[in-house]
């Protein structure tokens, strides 16, 4: 059974950082992607970024580029989102999605659908 727990959530400051951690078990290769998701109150849920397992290939949506960066620690099992320069607008429940199979396609596009396998969430609030 794939299960991901997701986290590092918390309240910075405007500026500030946080690292999130999408720990994953279940997979029994590494034939699958990550992605982060966020859903602030009132709003619809958005993808923040991917990252295929196998080879690395990342995606990062344009209101996060350059400021958030994705990586995986294959031994760990374990996906991070390291998150800087944060603003008032990243405040949202972030969760970590898993895709496998054809699905892996769509989430490296950030296409935010309902995949299979989710995280409960983690808050993150940024104060200005």
């Amino acid at each position: 059974e794939v299960q991901l727990v997701e986290s590092g959530g918390g309240l910075v400051q405007t500026g500030g950082s946080l690292r999130l951690s999408c720990a994953a078990s279940g997979f029994t290769s590494d034939d699958y992607a990550i992605g982060w998701f966020r859903q602030a109150p009132g709003k619809g849920r958005e993808a923040v970024s991917s990252i295929k397992i196998s080879d690395g290939t990342t995606a990062y949506a344009d209101s996060v580029k350059g400021r958030f960066t994705i990586s995986s620690d294959i031994a760990k099992n374990t996906v991070y989102l390291d998150m800087n320069n944060l603003k008032s607008e990243d405040t949202a429940v972030y969760s970590c999605a898993a895709a496998t199979g054809p699905d892996i396609f769509l989430i490296l596009k950030l296409w935010p659908v309902q995949y299979n396998y989710w995280g409960q969430g983690t808050q993150v609030t940024v104060s200005s």
